[in-house]
């Protein structure tokens, strides 16, 4: 069983807030009238009971990172798998925490504009800009592969380098690239991973980014057992239209596919 699980948290976000409300706006989009419930495999995910939405966790108070990655762990004995709709991408970091009381030698794909690997961006060590780092330095993944990268400072490409991160930058991007992986994978998705043209309901728009079918071929295309996954980064307060919020369900609909048919 697969379970979903919304965490609104952006108080770690370093130029806008809204990622909290994405949650709920993205289970909105999930039942609007306006398309069905089928993925592209032609899973009914109405009907399919091979997944069921969690709710969202109650971090209200102090220390949120801490009951998330409580939280977390509780969920995995409950479920097999878990996908966490954010937020912003400091959550990535509890949640792999959380992940770690079940899975020791996790591989991270991180699909985002930018590596978030940062000490502790503008003084804070938790900030969105930072989960990576703090993923790495505690021995949480043993591998960290991040594709969609466009924004790399030097700071960043020496982090990189002191963590062993195998980046593939989009300058650098090819088509065929296919992905498999032995032993548990993590798939961490940034809406900002896509070009700004296909999403602008993110805080930081950078050109350049990956089309909508690149990123679903990904998903559709990658091997391995695949153990989680989160969404992180849609800001509702940039997408008037909604439609960043109809492109994060349906990127929802095709990760809780992907996490069922994977072994």
């Amino acid at each position: 069983m697969v379970g979903v699980a919304g965490i609104p948290l952006d108080e770690n976000s370093s130029f806008l807030r809204g990622p909290a409300l994405a949650p709920a706006k993205i289970r909105e989009a999930f039942h609007s009238d306006s398309a069905n419930y089928f993925t592209e495999s032609g899973r009914d995910m109405k009907n399919d009971g091979g997944w069921e939405d969690a709710g969202d966790l109650h971090i209200d108070g102090e220390a949120p990172m801490d009951k998330i990655s409580s939280q977390v762990a509780t969920l995995l004995v409950k479920y097999k798998k878990l996908l966490c709709l954010g937020g912003d991408h400091s959550i990535s970091f509890p949640i792999i925490r959380g992940f770690n009381s079940r899975h020791k030698d996790l591989t991270i794909l991180h699909l985002d504009a930018h590596a978030d690997l940062y000490h502790d961006f503008e003084g804070n060590p938790y900030s969105h800009a930072s989960p990576f780092a703090r993923i790495m330095e505690a021995g949480l993944a043993k591998r960290l592969i991040q594709i969609g990268i466009r924004t790399l400072s030097t700071h960043q490409r020496e982090q990189a380098k002191k963590f062993g991160v195998e980046i593939i930058e989009m300058r650098y991007w090819r088509d065929d690239h296919k992905f498999s992986f032995d032993g548990p994978v993590y798939i961490s998705l940034d809406m900002d991973a896509i070009d700004p043209a296909f999403a602008p309901g993110v805080s930081h728009h950078e050109p350049g980014g990956f089309t909508v079918r690149q990123v679903l071929h990904i998903l559709q295309t990658i091997r391995g057992h695949i153990v989680g996954a989160d969404l992180v980064e849609f800001n509702p307060s940039r997408d008037p239209s909604g439609v960043t919020a109809m492109l994060a369900a349906k990127l929802y609909k095709e990760m809780v596919d992907l996490l069922i048919r994977t072994a």
